[in-house]
């Protein structure tokens, strides 16, 4: 695994070192922000450590302020990600009305919003494209999602994603896909097309092995028609801090129905989320390893990096950045809200918790299957939770659209 990964690993970091301090164009002593303080270097620290931070979060203030520009020249911030409740959150103030009075009365509420959200997202990877030229594409992306509505679509997933993709035209875009059966369908086909894909809503390992599955497939397809396979890239976004929250809520209902039970169940709480990403971690490293890998590897692939998602803490009795600290290792991704980057500025500690094997985590799980909690049950009912959000968010942004529409004097067309 080392051989396959860590040199080129290290080669990203030391470009992305040159491009944090050179990027502020500003005398040696105020060129890395990151080392004037501990504050801003615990960043640092993070990415140094293998961790790429990414920001969970867009909006057209950001983008126009300054702020975003800011982030990653101090923050070693080298990504982003949306997805449709960051963009119905961010379509809410009046950031976007002028846009959406000029828009075309000829098009539809997701015609309006695609519109909106490209621009955006283009205008983001254009921010990032300094960091994705300095890392020789190992990181600097921005993704946007398919439609939440398409997530048992896999011919409609190919075609809105080759859309997105066509008319973001930038190298560093990433289009999300949910990672779903029929997704993986959808992201081997894409990555054969040679798009870059963000697989989004992964809580399970078995989904994580299934979306491992489709983008080496794909790169095999890719390759095997005699199509460069070295400037794809892909992340597999595997959610974290709700494991815990559903897990917790099981686990007080037990302890309600036996109060005597109810100190040993504490101890299995906030424990599931970190167990289930570090078997997914340790799945990651086995399968970017061995006869299969090393043929692609040797054309240039690059691994699919986990990227942890949903790392925002829901419980206040945790400590808010343990969904970063305890998932820091070589060749990952975290994204997370600017609270949570707030947070980790202020007094995150940055050492390297993962390793090819994952520890006491299959121990944790069975310990709460033994007490009637079974993974498999938790991880299905939150991808349906979670495909179910999303699309509540999108429909949501839609109305909120067509009420900024008609409060323009249009009247949007059809859906």
């Amino acid at each position: 695994m080392a051989g396959a990964i860590a040199p080129r690993r290290m080669a990203a970091a030391a470009c992305a070192d040159r491009y944090f301090q050179v990027s502020g164009g500003v005398p040696d002593a105020h060129r890395h922000p990151m080392r004037n303080g501990m504050t801003a270097h615990r960043l640092k620290a993070l990415h140094d450590a293998g961790t790429s931070i990414w920001l969970d979060y867009i909006d057209r203030t950001m983008l126009g302020n300054g702020d975003l520009e800011r982030r990653i020249r101090d923050d070693a911030l080298s990504g982003m990600t949306s997805n449709p409740t960051i963009f119905e959150k961010a379509l809410g103030g009046t950031a976007y009305d002028a846009q959406i009075a000029a828009v075309s009365p000829d098009l539809s509420t997701r015609d309006v919003f695609e519109r909106l959200a490209t621009d955006d997202v283009r205008r983001a990877c254009d921010a990032f494209r300094a960091v994705y030229d300095a890392t020789d594409a190992a990181d600097g992306y921005v993704s946007l999602e398919v439609g939440p509505d398409l997530a048992h679509d896999a011919e409609g997933t190919v075609t809105e994603a080759r859309r997105l993709w066509s008319v973001l035209d930038r190298p560093n875009a990433m289009i999300k896909v949910p990672g779903t059966p029929e997704g993986c369908v959808a992201i081997r086909q894409l990555i054969a097309d040679g798009i870059n894909v963000n697989v989004t809503l992964l809580f399970s390992v078995e989904a994580h092995a299934a979306v491992i599955e489709a983008y080496l497939g794909g790169l095999e397809a890719r390759a095997a028609a005699g199509r460069p396979i070295d400037r794809i890239a892909s992340v597999a976004s595997f959610f974290v801090s709700r494991v815990d929250t559903e897990i917790d809520k099981r686990l007080d209902a037990k302890a309600a129905a036996a109060p005597a039970e109810a100190a040993r169940l504490e101890q299995f709480k906030g424990r599931a989320a970190i167990a289930n990403a570090r078997l997914a971690y340790a799945l990651f490293r086995r399968e970017f390893s061995g006869p299969r890998w090393a043929p692609l590897a040797a054309k240039g692939a690059r691994v699919q990096r986990p990227l942890w998602a949903s790392t925002s803490v829901k419980n206040p009795e945790y400590r808010d950045v343990m969904y970063v600290e305890q998932l820091t290792g070589p060749d990952t991704v975290n994204t997370m809200p600017p609270a949570t980057v707030d947070a980790y500025r202020d007094h995150g500690v940055a050492r390297v918790t993962l390793g090819p094997d994952a520890g006491d985590a299959e121990a944790v799980l069975a310990a709460l299957g033994r007490e009637g909690i079974a993974i498999a049950d938790v991880t299905a009912q939150l991808l349906r939770e979670g495909i179910a959000s999303f699309r509540g968010s999108f429909d949501s942004l839609r109305q909120g659209l067509e009420a900024k529409l008609a409060g323009a004097g249009r009247r949007p067309v059809g859906a």
